[in-house]
């Protein structure tokens, strides 16, 4: 196992060799078989294109050094067992591919999901199982979930397939079954980030093909790491503040008669503000336009100066994404909620902390969960410590770039 790969330049892999190791007798211990794969898919994280991708944008994203294992074997008819360890074990029998109403947003439903795509493709699908265990924290922001799909994805294709489906593919046959199955309407970037491994850029202007542009870079090697806060609060009530979001930037675009942002050229929009503005009634949405054409630009920006390796002008971006979010795509905290701002809190407490040795921004869809900040590697723990102050115990991630995408390695 490259664990180097993996999980980055370390003096000592011994816990990441114990936890395989702990995984496969589980797994015989279970199941009373021996472990005949062994698998890996990453968790990810948003670096730049903050809400961008729904709307045929860009977005900088990477993989991390958190991820989804599994220990598996093949079973000899169409049944998947899968063990995940704090969690039921789930027992499907995948003869029939049509969508289960019963299963709807379950583990269940993303295998059924992921194995229709597969022989949609010309794939073959098979039973196996599979015992579990993930250190992508469930509500970290994260991409847990994505890291699963792209898992189960790597299973199918390496048992049954010869590992003929790229990762790309097998991205998204993620997203069909968590759109079509499981029943919730994501977009892309997560399942391709968890796929690819390293740092990728993401042009969604074609949306069925993707351009993924990889960026071979390491904060370590600049020596920063880059910290998730999960500053808590609920995301129960707060689906029409994301609906409101792709929403609100495709009237923009129907006022031009186009579908989203993405098809309607920047220059239009900028020349035609005051009759939009006339028209909508609504400048909340005049100012997420304004953020999706100029987010994009910044992605790129991140895209070049990690390349040069300008780490500074990088920062600076970073910056500029964080400010965008807060005036204009408006996602710090729900209108409906003004006395809960802890993503506000935690931003303003970081620029407090960081000054300019480092950088924040919020992390992915807002309003709740979670903050990035990159931060010198020699203070992490006094940045942790001082985060933890305010939002408890437990609240900062520390994560670095995976470079490897999601694999899976025979063992017998």
């Amino acid at each position: 196992m490259d664990y180097a790969g993996l999980y980055g330049k370390q003096k000592d892999y011994s816990k990441y060799e114990q936890r395989f190791r702990d995984l496969g007798l589980e797994h015989e211990k279970i199941f009373g078989q021996r472990t005949e794969m062994l698998f890996s898919a990453a968790g990810r994280t948003e670096l730049g294109g903050n809400h961008t991708d729904h709307n045929l944008g860009r977005v900088l994203a990477s993989a991390i050094d958190l991820d989804t294992i599994a220990a598996v074997h093949a079973n000899t008819d169409n049944t998947v067992v899968f063990h995940s360890r704090g969690f039921k074990p789930v027992v499907i029998d995948i003869s029939d591919l049509a969508p289960v109403e019963r299963e709807r947003e379950t583990t269940a439903s993303l295998i059924r999901g992921i194995a229709a795509s597969v022989i949609n493709r010309g794939g073959r699908s098979g039973g196996f199982s599979a015992n579990v265990a993930s250190s992508v924290l469930a509500g970290s922001g994260l991409s847990s979930s994505a890291s699963v799909e792209v898992l189960i994805g790597t299973v199918f294709n390496e048992l049954f397939n010869g590992g003929r489906f790229s990762t790309t593919e097998i991205a998204i046959m993620g997203q069909e079954a968590e759109n079509n199955y499981f029943g919730k309407p994501c977009g892309l970037m997560d399942q391709i980030a968890c796929a690819n491994g390293g740092i990728v850029g993401i042009d969604f202007k074609n949306a069925a093909v993707p351009v993924i542009t990889p960026v071979d870079s390491d904060f370590a090697s600049y020596g920063y790491t880059l910290v998730i806060v999960n500053t808590g609060g609920s995301h129960a009530d707060l689906t029409a503040d994301y609906a409101s979001i792709p929403a609100e930037m495709k009237s923009v675009a129907a006022f031009f008669s186009k579908p989203c942002l993405g098809e309607l050229d920047c220059s239009l929009f900028y020349e035609n503000i005051h009759e939009v503005r006339a028209f909508l009634q609504n400048d909340r949405a005049v100012l997420r336009a304004m953020h999706f054409y100029e987010e994009n630009l910044r992605v790129d920006a991140m895209i070049g100066a990690l390349k040069a390796g300008d780490f500074n002008a990088y920062l600076d971006v970073v910056r500029e994404c964080g400010k965008s979010s807060a005036m204009f795509l408006q996602n710090l905290y729900s209108p409906s909620a003004p006395n809960e701002q802890g993503l506000s809190v935690a931003l303003a407490a970081s620029e407090h902390f960081l000054g300019r040795n480092g950088a924040c921004r919020l992390q992915g869809g807002g309003f709740a969960g979670t903050i990035q900040a990159y931060v010198s590697i020699d203070a992490v723990g006094e940045y942790s410590q001082k985060m933890e102050g305010i939002f408890g115990e437990g609240c900062c991630t520390a994560v670095g770039v995976r470079r490897l995408p999601a694999l899976g390695i025979r063992t017998i």
